[in-house]
């Protein structure tokens, strides 16, 4: 590198991103370790990025995290997340005038996903779909809403596409992150009398910062430790905070990503 600034990745999956990271950056010159974010247009760029080390830390989504581990056969090193990664669930939703009350009475028929590549709306529901034995390209119609595809599903575009088909009767369930179906009943986007919740997949995790095999430990440590000392209390980080959807971040984890493995092996997603 040129200079001692740490090259920190994202992908702008949303305009808020860059003021987001102005936010991070300005807090990290206070605090004397000075970061240079890299901004990049997809998930794909983005772990290319950290491969040829044009980025020392990547802000990964789950599928990128996968991506990354694979390449670098286990050894890249794994950082935080939010604490609204840990332990979501993606959400089946039927009209409830459908009839259908379980999966098993989904087959022979429509279901909605979000983008090709979304972890929550398309790769671990069809997953969970195969364990309650409904064969992906046998037993329903797959319609995907391909909102965004690259962005890994960092966005609500494609799945309140299906939420909406779902609601014109376009589809006959649709497939939603936990966080999002709470937030549209919160917000009224959702009728809660017309729409329910038929059925969830297991817990899963979500985004999570990963850094090159070959970057200094200790440094990422000590960018950890930082990144740790943000407090929601504080006024201008709970602006950047919410922006982000987190009130505090954690440590990382990779137990959470196993229903992703599984995912991408039964779709072979990464060797087409």
């Amino acid at each position: 590198m040129n200079n001692d600034r740490i090259k920190v990745g994202a992908v702008i999956y949303n305009p808020t991103v860059t003021v987001i990271w102005g936010v991070i950056a300005d807090f990290f010159k206070e605090e004397g370790l000075e970061i240079e974010c890299v901004f990049y247009k997809d998930y794909e760029g983005q772990v290319d990025g950290l491969m040829n080390k044009e980025i020392d830390i990547a802000w990964n989504s789950p599928l990128a995290w996968l991506d990354t581990y694979s390449r670098t056969d286990g050894k890249c090193q794994m950082g935080s997340m939010r604490d609204t990664d840990r332990d979501r669930k993606t959400c089946f939703i039927v009209r409830k005038d459908s009839g259908i009350s379980n999966l098993v009475e989904l087959k022979g028929k429509t279901i909605g996903f979000g983008a090709k590549d979304s972890p929550q709306a398309r790769l671990i529901p069809t997953n969970h779909l195969y364990k309650n034995g409904l064969e992906y390209g046998e037993d329903y119609t797959e319609k995907m809403f391909n909102v965004g595809v690259g962005l890994h599903g960092d966005h609500i575009g494609g799945e309140l596409d299906a939420i909406k088909a779902l609601m014109t009767g376009t589809v006959d369930a649709a497939v939603t992150l936990d966080l999002n179906w709470e937030a549209w009943i919160k917000d009224g986007t959702i009728d809660e009398n017309q729409l329910v919740c038929m059925d969830t997949t297991a817990l899963f995790d979500h985004c999570i910062f990963v850094a090159h095999p070959d970057f200094s430990t200790e440094k990422f440590i000590e960018w950890e430790k930082v990144l740790h000392k943000m407090d929601y209390n504080n006024e201008d980080h709970k602006k950047m905070m919410d922006m982000e959807g987190l009130k505090e971040w954690v440590e990382g984890r990779i137990t959470g990503f196993q229903q992703l493995r599984e995912a991408t092996d039964y779709l072979k997603f990464f060797n087409k």
